[in-house]
């Protein structure tokens, strides 16, 4: 425990610290904090500013705090980065997603530092106690595929692995680009470390051609069934020609309406 900080703090302030730590609160909302003060209690204001000067209580948003214990106060709290985006969305109408959840899933070894929030609402970048957020508004047609885990016994929505795996292919650039994204669904699919048919499903409903075009290529190379597959064939019919990697050059796949290079075949 940090003395110099200790010594700081007021009697009010020494019982406020005192019974977050015993409660192991990562995250406090002012309601909660009125509940562990006196009725009437007249220097609440005084307070909470005080103990956020200190750096014990760091403001996520209005209200709701991030609870920093004393023992921690001198190098910051980390606070897990699943547990602040539900503040903002009581309404549950969110998910983490992205290049967040290609780490939890294990697509890449590579570690990413900006945390993608996919939502209903609002669109914007913030930073919170030293973590950076990304906000992204979608259309209410791609919220779906997501799924409920607990993390320090909260509730937090993430994109399922499926979901992830779709969304790894139209969002590619934080893996290497479009061949690099491929190269993992098709291993993730070879190892059977997906639930192919869910896959399938989801990809169905994913509002853009194009990905439903490069999956359906990729999970026939990864050497899926046909009659799997039928769902998504009939869902890019009759639709413009599209290239795999952006590049023109190569040759035509009439099944996929996808112009492809020797990789993809």
């Amino acid at each position: 425990m940090n003395k110099n900080t200790m010594s700081s703090l007021s009697k009010t302030e020494v019982e406020i610290v005192s019974r977050l730590t015993y409660e192991e609160k990562d995250i406090v909302t002012s309601q909660e904090l009125d509940s562990y003060l006196p009725v009437n209690f007249p220097y609440r204001n005084q307070l909470v500013y005080s103990l956020k000067k200190k750096r014990i209580l760091i403001p996520i948003k209005s209200g709701v705090y991030i609870f920093v214990p004393l023992e921690a106060v001198p190098t910051g709290r980390r606070v897990s980065e699943f547990l602040i985006p539900p503040v903002f969305f009581p309404k549950n109408n969110y998910y983490l997603g992205y290049s967040t959840m290609f780490n939890y899933y294990n697509f890449t070894d590579q570690q990413f530092q900006t945390v993608y929030v996919l939502n209903l609402r609002i669109s914007r970048e913030r930073t919170i106690a030293g973590l950076s957020f990304k906000f992204i508004k979608i259309t209410p047609e791609r919220m779906y595929g997501q799924e409920t885990i607990s993390i320090k016994g909260k509730d937090v929505i993430v994109s399922s692995k499926e979901r992830t795996l779709i969304d790894l292919i139209d969002y590619n650039k934080p893996v290497g680009g479009i061949e690099a994204a491929a190269d993992i669904l098709k291993r993730f699919v070879e190892e059977k470390k997906c639930d192919i048919k869910k896959l399938i499903d989801y990809t169905v409903r994913f509002p853009k051609i194009k990905t439903r075009k490069r999956i359906g290529l990729i999970l026939e190379n990864a050497g899926v069934g046909g009659a799997l597959l039928k769902p998504l064939e009939k869902s890019v019919k009759k639709t413009s020609l599209i290239s795999f990697t952006n590049n023109r050059k190569g040759t035509i796949n009439e099944k996929w309406r996808a112009i492809v290079n020797d990789s993809q075949r």
